[in-house]
């Protein structure tokens, strides 16, 4: 990774390129962010920064990440993520990472995490085929089933497709192309959706495909 930053989810819309053709395109609010660790292979045994987005009331920090902003000396962060970067000399503890690190043309990759959809069942989790219901099938025709485990082995293998939580889980979207930079208002817009609810917490960086 050569370069990145931390944002959150605006919202889709559209935007026209010079031809008049309609781009849909999601805005994210990428910072400003700050450097609150630089984490070096001589202390930590690998390199990265660590950096903070969005402004936190000092009373609603813990102490721990009290004294850790203060030795910092920066100001209290909502969200804290690393960033492993190839070069990471021309970064100090204080420095501000804005949206005019990246430039409109770019790819990158996108990393949220997805809407929680609660507790589903097989048909919506897995996409099974549901039973006909013309000769008996009865009451279960949404279910999913026989899961194959009689007294041997006695227990249900890990990853067997069964009803449970669905969303909220990491995702990442790769080869977006950035299509404007707002660097006065902090705004970047992607072409196409990117993962999470408006408003989630969402990590761009340069993409690996490019």
């Amino acid at each position: 990774m050569k370069k990145g930053i931390i944002g959150k989810k605006i919202g889709m819309t559209q935007i026209f390129d010079e031809k008049g053709k309609v781009i849909p395109v999601t805005v994210i609010e990428a910072g400003p962010c700050v450097v609150t660790q630089k984490k070096t292979l001589e202390n930590d045994g690998y390199e990265a920064v660590q950096v903070g987005f969005g402004d936190q009331k000092p009373q609603r920090v813990s102490k721990p990440l009290t004294g850790h902003f203060k030795k910092g000396d920066v100001a209290p962060k909502k969200t804290l993520r690393e960033l492993r970067l190839d070069d990471i000399s021309a970064l100090n503890v204080g420095d501000l990472i804005k949206a005019d690190t990246f430039e409109a043309g770019e790819r990158v990759d996108v990393t949220g995490r997805s809407k929680g959809k609660g507790y589903a069942g097989v048909i919506k989790r897995w996409n099974f085929r549901r039973l006909k219901e013309t000769h008996g099938s009865g009451p279960v025709a949404r279910h999913g089933g026989s899961i194959g485990s009689c007294s041997d082995p006695s227990r249900v293998y890990p990853g067997k497709k069964m009803a449970g939580h669905l969303g909220s889980e990491r995702v990442t979207v790769q080869n977006l192309q950035v299509v404007k930079v707002d660097a006065e208002n902090n705004l970047i817009a992607v072409k196409g959706a990117i993962p999470g609810p408006n408003g989630g917490i969402v990590v761009v960086r340069d993409s690996v495909k490019a």
